[in-house]
């Protein structure tokens, strides 16, 4: 029998060695197939090649083969690997806005405490010209770039400030930007403590730390965690946070790979700031990775109740490598793995088929079980534990925020209104009165605004299927009628949608005077997410029934 076994190894390590061998085989045999080619191209091609531009666009080309996470960096992109990794960049802090009315681009919101609010830049100034270099005609893209630069290194700045028709050149020198990961948090009712965390940028748990230590200090007895459109960040600075709240010695998450040697188990190193304390982790679609990776291990070692809907489902790890002449390179080593032992990747990337993807199908979704024996889901992203859907963004309020060319009515308007208020209300309590909505309301129909109706848009669909089906003039009174009782009322929308409104011309208009985090702030009366979160913490037994073994 030891015989056998013995044979049956060899003959299996000899058939890995010849697979190995064969592989290795493969890998030289086409890059040499590869470096032939391109020199041969360069040698005999009619015109001459840029080989920066060609080599490139193979590599990328590679990349489109894999997972939409690993990505390669040239030299002239390496900018933006930086920012990737440390969420900092050198320029002013300052968001801002193409006007397409005139093509110009505009301040639309300094960054407190950033080298433009500090030059006194305000909502609306127009950027004519970089160090006399003109930016008029030009796009944000263009025009961010020369805005950035080398942290300590000085520009001078033209701009109109239409308020006053005053042309005014300032010199500004740029610093170290990174917006903050906690841009606000604060105390509501009932001593339900709030905390925004909008990126896992590193230090970020360090910022969470001191506002739970400073809220506790005030009074704070249960905490609400917004995660929402959050992208992810540092799985280490994730650790750190789950650790804030989970004892000492707990599994958090495992990263699985390739390599076995290079796999890692992340557990809880240190004593927590508070275990007992009630926490609801608010999460969505926007919530992903290191999100995913704190919520789901709250949620699986039951320390917290999720509130929301389902997350993005991203359940890879990506490493960083430095490469040849100044570039780099991202590349997704691991799934990982919370401590029910899920993985919450959602989507399968399937590289035989030119990089397409696919989600998991739900009979492949195996069963886990949190801590008190919660049955949870791998493979679809977190679920929440109480699903809260927001309010949907109807056609007229798209087109009036949610971007494209006719999201100027709305910055004209929300500039005109700060121009002529020096001050408002404290973030929480500012809210436009009727008069002041009344008034957009006359601005946006005295305006150039239109928008795609989308009820007209399937009539027109339906009446020319019924002309190609023949049952048209059958059934044109029919048509008429519904055309008439469709008839394009933006004033009767702008009142119809009046609310929904008000809130992003609300939220707009603060963050000119209290910047993100008064906007922020001004946005949780209305919130119905946030709203859950404060019902749950305010009534333990709903709260501890949610956590609680199923019977």
């Amino acid at each position: 029998m030891k015989k056998i076994l013995v044979l049956s190894f060899l003959l299996c390590s000899l058939s890995m060695q010849a697979q190995d061998k064969n592989r290795h085989l493969e890998v030289a045999k086409n890059l040499e197939i590869f470096n032939t080619v391109y020199k041969q191209l360069d040698m005999a091609y009619v015109d001459t090649l840029n080989p920066h531009e060609i080599i490139t666009y193979g590599i990328d080309a590679m990349m489109s083969m894999l997972d939409p996470y690993t990505e390669y960096y040239p030299e002239e992109n390496i900018k933006d690997y930086k920012y990737l990794l440390t969420g900092k960049y050198a320029g002013i802090g300052a968001l801002i806005h193409y006007r397409f009315k005139d093509g110009t681009v505009v301040i639309d919101q300094p960054m407190a405490g950033m080298p433009a609010a500090e030059a006194g830049l305000k909502k609306g100034d127009v950027i004519l010209s970089i160090d006399d270099e003109s930016m008029e005609g030009k796009k944000t893209d263009y025009v961010s770039n020369h805005l950035r630069g080398d942290a300590g290194t000085s520009f001078m700045l033209k701009i109109r400030r239409p308020s006053t028709g005053k042309i005014m050149k300032m010199k500004i020198t740029r610093k170290l930007i990174q917006s903050p990961a906690v841009p606000y948090f604060g105390l509501r009712e009932n001593g339900i403590g709030y905390l925004n965390l909008n990126s896992f940028s590193d230090g970020c748990s360090t910022d969470v730390r001191r506002a739970i230590v400073e809220m506790r200090s005030k009074g704070m007895k249960s905490l609400l965690l917004d995660l929402r459109g959050n992208g992810g960040g540092s799985e280490k600075e994730a650790v750190e946070i789950v650790n804030m709240f989970v004892p000492k010695g707990r599994l958090v998450v495992q990263n699985k790979g390739k390599l076995e040697r290079a796999n890692r188990t992340y557990m809880t190193e240190k004593e927590p700031i508070d275990s007992v304390m009630p926490i609801v982790v608010l999460v969505n679609g926007g919530s992903a990775s290191a999100s995913e990776i704190t919520a789901g291990a709250l949620q699986d070692l039951d320390r917290a109740v999720i509130v929301g809907t389902q997350t993005f489902g991203k359940g890879l790890v990506q490493i960083t490598m430095d490469m040849p002449y100044n570039s780099a390179m991202k590349v997704t080593t691991y799934k990982y793995y919370i401590p029910s032992g899920r993985c919450i990747q959602a989507v399968n990337y399937k590289r035989e088929d030119g990089g397409s993807r696919e989600q998991v199908a739900d009979s492949l979704r195996k069963t886990f079980y949190t801590l008190n024996g919660r049955p949870v889901k791998d493979g679809r992203g977190i679920m929440p534990d109480v699903e809260i859907k927001p309010d949907s963004m109807t056609n007229i309020v798209y087109y009036l925020v949610g971007g494209r060319d006719s999201s100027d009515v709305v910055f004209e308007y929300v500039n005109e209104y700060v121009n002529r208020h020096p001050t408002i209300a404290p973030a929480k309590d500012f809210e436009l009165t009727d008069a002041e909505y009344e008034e957009f309301k006359q601005f946006v129909l005295n305006s150039s605004f239109k928008y795609d109706q989308e009820t007209e848009k399937y009539l027109k669909q339906l009446e020319e299927l019924a002309k190609f089906e023949g049952y048209y003039n059958d059934a044109k009174d029919d048509f008429d009628s519904l055309r008439k009782k469709l008839t394009h009322d933006m004033a009767r929308d702008l009142d119809f949608n009046k609310e929904r409104i008000k809130r992003y011309l609300e939220s707009d208009i603060v963050s000119a005077y209290y910047f993100d985090g008064g906007a922020l702030e001004n946005s949780l009366k209305n919130d119905k997410q946030v709203a859950e979160g404060i019902r749950l913490l305010s009534t333990p037994e709903d709260y501890r029934k949610i956590l609680e073994e199923p019977k």
